[in-house]
């Protein structure tokens, strides 16, 4: 069962925000997760919903970052300057891109226009990704206790060169960010925007995980017998949307052109997705550029 609702998933477990950008509240006995960071435009709500739902701010004493994409960390800022002391853990390649100038410029300005495409209030300068922002890494096997709930760490790169993904054995909830693939509508749009065997190999070894709800950053969570068989049907999506790339790469030979087509395509069956066609396109590009490589040319 796919979910987009904010309020409570289960014990000691909220999604907040919107619908297209979610994150995840999760609650110890002595202090709270937020686990990913959203876009930036979804504070207020996030805020909103806190006092609605009664969840205590001052024990947000966490923020774990999953990868460093533009759409994954909007809230941080915010939170961090509301609470300084608040620890903020994201893998060290995510650190890397976060001290970037260019990378901070890229955050900012994508965020902005995203908030314009969906509608909402620009979020305004003082939400920008700042220079200087600096946390903890985390890697493989790292785990992070909250008092009576441990989250456990797992490297799953391949959607970015920096993805992780967390584990909560206690509830059996899996946050694997876009490296899980996107629930969207009635399908799970893949995302190996980094790396395609990378991507799948991260999917293969999440798929053992015992999981309850699959938590995406995108479009909600997933709950019931969907999520049982969830990271399997990814692995699909994810072989298929290779084959397809692929093919169209084929028929056209050239990086930019086949791009704008794949964008294409998929815009004018999703025209409401919630990235903006030179976003998506750019993505598409990386992506085919991994078709190119691979078949050396």
């Amino acid at each position: 069962m796919r979910r987009q609702d904010p309020g409570r998933i289960c014990d000691g477990l909220w999604y907040l925000g919107h619908s297209e950008s979610g994150i995840y509240l999760l609650e110890g006995s002595n202090e709270s997760m937020i686990i990913s960071g959203g876009m930036s435009y979804i504070v207020p709500a996030v805020m909103s919903q806190l006092q609605e739902f009664g969840l205590r701010e001052d024990r947000i004493l966490h923020i774990l970052i999953l990868h460093s994409h533009f759409d994954h960390v909007g809230i941080v800022p915010f939170f961090r300057q509301r609470n300084p002391k608040i620890r903020v853990y994201a893998s060290g390649r995510a650190w890397q891109i976060l001290a970037e100038p260019r990378s901070i410029s890229t955050i900012n300005k994508f965020s902005h226009r995203i908030a314009e495409r969906m509608g909402m209030p620009d979020p305004g300068h003082e939400l920008d990704w700042p220079q200087g922002l600096l946390g903890e890494n985390v890697y493989e096997g790292t785990t992070i206790n909250l008092g009576n709930i441990d989250v456990q760490i797992m490297e799953t790169p391949g959607h970015s060169s920096c993805s992780i993904s967390a584990y909560v054995p206690k509830i059996r909830a899996l946050f694997p960010s876009d490296g899980g693939g996107i629930p969207y509508k009635n399908i799970i749009v893949a995302a190996p925007n980094s790396n395609f065997i990378q991507y799948e190999e991260s999917l293969r070894k999440m798929e053992p995980l015992r999981v309850s709800y699959l938590c995406a950053d995108h479009f909600g969570y997933i709950s019931g017998d969907e999520a049982l068989c969830y990271l399997s049907d990814s692995i699909k999506s994810a072989e298929e949307e290779r084959a397809k790339f692929t093919a169209i790469y084929n028929r056209f030979k050239d990086i930019k052109i086949a791009a704008k087509e794949a964008a294409a395509l998929f815009l004018a069956e999703n025209p409401d997705y919630f990235l903006s066609p030179d976003i998506f396109e750019g993505i598409c590009l990386q992506m085919i550029k991994q078709i190119a490589r691979s078949t050396g040319c």
